[in-house]
């Protein structure tokens, strides 16, 4: 009896029947973190970017792709479009700004340029700005770089503002000196930078003004160094969420 012939298992062509599930998944798990940007200030350029890395799935096809056209390109358009989404930008662009603008005392370690929860931050070092225990602004020295600060926030028309003055821990020494505690020195240290702001033009209006003394230190005050960093005035873009 003739043996029969085996038939050969040919693999089946084209992708296998997961990877259409898996695209799927992959685009809901997308759309569900774009969604979670709508609540959030976002770069734009980085919405981009991920629009552009799921430009389709290649060669394999699946569910709904972030194509040129589509519901989730619009809803990509829609959240760079957001009022947030403008801020956010606008706020990376102050600070591109800024750190141009102050490359000399940037360099100088006069000034440091950074962002955090608060928004866009410009510190000045008060060791360069001030005399010892003193709010008196050395204005002659530091009336180019008030000028220059003073035409950033003017172009910023719709944002508000806050200065903080900031101190190390050393306490004040002088029974007989002007401010009796940190916490009047560093208030006037910020009052005195916002008076000469405003005569260089900007809006009172836009501001608010606060002295912490030194509760918020950014350095250890152990050393002189960190001292040193800890006294500083913050002229703060404030975010959203600390107006």
């Amino acid at each position: 009896m003739a043996e029969r012939k085996r038939k050969k298992k040919y693999a089946s062509e084209g992708a296998p029947e997961w990877m259409t599930t898996y695209g799927d998944m992959v685009t809901l798990l997308l759309t569900f973190f774009v969604m979670l940007y709508t609540t959030a200030t976002v770069d734009g350029a980085k919405i981009q970017l991920i629009l552009a890395a799921f430009n389709g799935l290649g060669l394999h096809s699946g569910g709904t792709t972030l194509q040129a056209t589509g519901q989730l390109a619009d809803m990509g358009n829609t959240i760079m479009a957001l009022p947030s989404v403008q801020r956010g930008r606008a706020l990376d662009e102050a600070r591109k700004k800024a750190i141009s603008m102050f490359q000399p005392e940037i360099q100088a370690k006069k000034v440091r340029v950074k962002e955090d929860e608060r928004g866009l931050v410009i510190s000045l070092a008060a060791d360069s700005f001030f005399e010892p225990a003193s709010a008196e602004v050395r204005i002659e020295e530091s009336r180019q770089l008030l000028q220059r600060i003073s035409n950033l926030l003017i172009s910023l028309e719709e944002r508000k503002f806050r200065i903080e003055g900031h101190t190390d821990s050393n306490p004040m020494t002088d029974p007989e000196g002007e401010y009796q505690t940190n916490w009047e020195l560093s208030t006037a240290r910020a009052t005195n930078v916002l008076h000469y702001l405003v005569d260089f033009g900007v809006d009172e209006q836009q501001f608010q003004v606060a002295g912490f003394a030194d509760t918020v230190p950014i350095a250890d005050n152990t050393t002189e160094e960190g001292r040193s960093y800890n006294r500083r005035v913050d002229i703060i873009v404030l975010s959203e969420g600390h107006l």
